[in-house]
């Protein structure tokens, strides 16, 4: 695969999920990435060991109390050469430590700053399990088990990053360009805010050729949203079109004869794993 951000050069201070998964994205594009983290670690490290290593994988990663003259002066030295910085701390944590214009010392330099909320909610704490609450990606009481905000979020990051090295050929120097999380969270939650999937939507269950179908020894997810798939699924299994045919066809088999069935009739149906 080509690398096409070979010689960037991306300094990170932040830690959690976003800020890490957008440097591991932007490293397996090429560029250099320089993780810096505080004297206690980043707690992703203790949450999710091998999720961190994997991420950190492509880094460089250097410890640093950038509060302390001596190793501030250290991250001066990574940014007088980086051309992005990546952080997701709150605004006024990121304005203490004189980083909300780095541009302004270091011309070539660009920042990504990942936030929870903006505006007059900037400084609003949260996490994924929150930004998602409030756009309707819950589902009351189970727990996510994908956090969508902050990796949607750190995708976004990414674009931003990208947009960022663009934008400064054309304007001749870095700018700051910030990220919201919950922002991210509402694009996820137009989903179910424009009526495609949620509780009896089309693709919430009504639709009966997108589905999860129980079967002799576990579930299938069924994904005939087109209708040559759909009609392909009902010769297939000798159902009308209704929930109640495919189930009723689905239970007497396996997972493996549903997806060996699948696979020679190319239809959309896997085992849910």
């Amino acid at each position: 695969m080509a690398q096409p951000l070979n010689g960037v050069f991306v300094v990170s201070l932040a830690i959690n999920l976003p800020g890490p998964l957008a440097a591991a994205r932007l490293a397996e594009l090429g560029a250099l990435v320089t993780k810096v983290e505080p004297p206690g670690g980043d707690p992703l490290a203790a949450a999710a060991p091998d999720w961190y290593e994997h991420l950190a994988a492509r880094q460089r990663i250097l410890t640093l109390d950038i509060k302390d003259v001596g190793d501030r002066a250290k991250l001066d030295d990574l940014l007088s050469a980086a051309d992005l910085l990546i952080t997701s701390m709150r605004p006024s944590a990121l304005a203490r430590l004189g980083l909300t214009a780095p541009h302004e010392t270091f011309p070539q330099l660009s920042l990504i700053e990942i936030v929870g909320h903006d505006g007059d909610r900037a400084e609003v704490p949260g996490h994924d399990l929150n930004y998602q609450a409030v756009h309707g990606t819950l589902t009351p009481p189970h727990m996510p088990k994908v956090p969508i905000a902050d990796m949607l979020g750190a995708e976004r990051a990414v674009s931003v990053a990208l947009a960022a090295l663009i934008a400064r050929e054309r304007l001749g120097g870095g700018q700051a360009y910030r990220v919201v999380l919950e922002e991210a969270a509402a694009r996820a939650g137009d989903a179910v805010r424009y009526r495609l999937m949620g509780e009896g939507a089309a693709l919430g269950g009504a639709f009966p050729g997108y589905g999860i179908y129980e079967c002799a020894d576990g579930y299938v997810a069924l994904g005939a949203i087109e209708p040559h798939f759909f009609t392909r699924t009902l010769t297939a299994f000798g159902a009308d079109g209704t929930h109640e045919s495919l189930r009723a066809a689905f239970a007497v088999k396996t997972t493996a004869e549903l997806e060996d069935i699948a696979q020679h009739l190319d239809i959309p149906l896997n085992k849910v794993r």
